[in-house]
């Protein structure tokens, strides 16, 4: 009985540690051996299509054009794109008074959620490589330029931006989310040296064109399939550090959960469409990195009870058994009492970054039931960010 009961206890800590930890250090000892090629800008700056999907966007819209314009890019080798998801407010009208600067719009007869619109975009991009951006993000005056140079590198299908997540107004709005975002970053930079990441970022992130082309069910995360069609493709994507784009912090723990369980949701059915990457005698490094990276902190969620009832059965014979239980609880209590002030001005940092943690894990299991329901719903309400301000 105890044995087993050591079992439940181990499995939840072995697998988290090594989803967190262990496979970042593995990546880490690898990337050691490899040397990064330098990057030349290519002689002609090849012609892009940037494209913006949008849905009642009218409060953020006109800044996100106009930084697009101010990218250090050539206006004649460059393609702006918006697309509206059938809005009801006054976006369309707002992109319609960019006409005479080059910028297009493309109105959805009928609300079908950012999949549709990116599929029915693809027919309207005339750039040689296509960059995918939001409206609720704001791309560093000078980020496009070494994303566009990473393709001088014929192996390179897909090229990701740094998101560093900013805050607006309030400095303590969910600094949980800042700091996990600069850990996925730095996952990702380390993928980069090995074999290419597993999930391009949403916001930033450029692709050949015929890739892009490559049509995709509506219902899937197409981000995170983009970096997955590339591998399937045979070339390599990668994370591009000097390409910084400024991703609001939400700040709002709630909204925060509900983004995750959106994305997850997605995730998991766009890892079920392509599964077939999964297979290690295949795509070799490449399966090893997206099972570890995707597959594995999915589950880590799901073991977490086992660990519980595991505690359960060894406290009576063992005080250190107790004791774990009694710092289950204690977490357990914080992360209440974060969500409960974590939308107050200036709460408890600890409290916060518990109740993030155990967001984040409810957010898993919660995409978990609906992924199994099959529950993948293809619209999309954008998540509502305080607008940033670049100086």
């Amino acid at each position: 009985m105890n044995t087993f009961a050591l079992v439940l206890v181990a499995l939840p800590l072995l697998l988290g540690v090594y989803a967190y930890a262990g496979y970042p250090a593995l990546l880490w000892l690898l990337q050691r051996t490899r040397r990064e090629r330098p990057v030349a800008e290519p002689e002609e700056w090849p012609r892009i299509s940037i494209t913006v999907p949008a849905y009642n966007e009218e409060a953020q819209i006109r800044g996100t054009i106009e930084s697009l314009l101010r990218l250090d890019y050539p206006a004649d080798r460059r393609q702006i794109l918006i697309v509206s998801d059938a809005s009801t407010d006054r976006t369309d009208d707002i992109v319609r008074e960019y006409a005479d600067r080059g910028v297009e719009l493309l109105r959805m007869p009928e609300r079908r959620g950012k999949g549709a619109a990116e599929n029915a975009a693809a027919q309207r991009l005339t750039g040689e490589i296509i960059v995918n951006t939001d409206a609720s993000i704001r791309i560093a005056p000078d980020a496009l330029k070494p994303l566009i140079a990473r393709f001088t590198d014929p192996r390179v299908g897909l090229a990701s931006g740094r998101d560093v997540s900013v805050a607006h107004v309030e400095e303590d709005a969910n600094r949980g989310e800042s700091g996990y975002v600069g850990y996925e970053m730095w996952v990702r930079k380390l993928e980069t040296r090995i074999d290419g990441i597993v999930g391009a970022s949403g916001c930033f992130y450029a692709i050949r064109s015929h890739l892009q082309r490559i049509p995709l069910p509506e219902h899937i995360s197409r981000d995170f399939a983009a970096a997955i069609v590339t591998r399937e493709n045979g070339y390599r994507a990668v994370s591009v550090d000097e390409a910084i784009c400024l991703v609001p912090r939400t700040t709002s723990l709630k909204q925060e959960y509900r983004r995750k369980v959106r994305t997850m949701t997605r995730g998991m059915g766009t890892l079920w469409y392509k599964r077939a990457l999964l297979n290690p005698f295949r795509y070799g490094v490449f399966a090893w990195m997206l099972f570890s990276h995707k597959v594995c902190r999915w589950l880590v969620p799901w073991t977490l009870p086992l660990a519980l009832v595991g505690l359960v059965m060894l406290a009576p014979s063992y005080p250190a058994a107790g004791f774990g239980l009694f710092l289950a609880t204690l977490g357990a209590g914080a992360a209440v009492a974060g969500w409960a002030v974590a939308d107050r001005p200036h709460p408890p940092r600890l409290l916060v970054l518990a109740a993030f943690a155990a967001a984040g894990n409810l957010a898993a299991i919660h995409a978990g039931i609906r992924a199994l329901k099959g529950q993948t719903n293809a619209l999309w309400e954008p998540t509502r960010r305080e607008v940033v301000v670049q100086s």
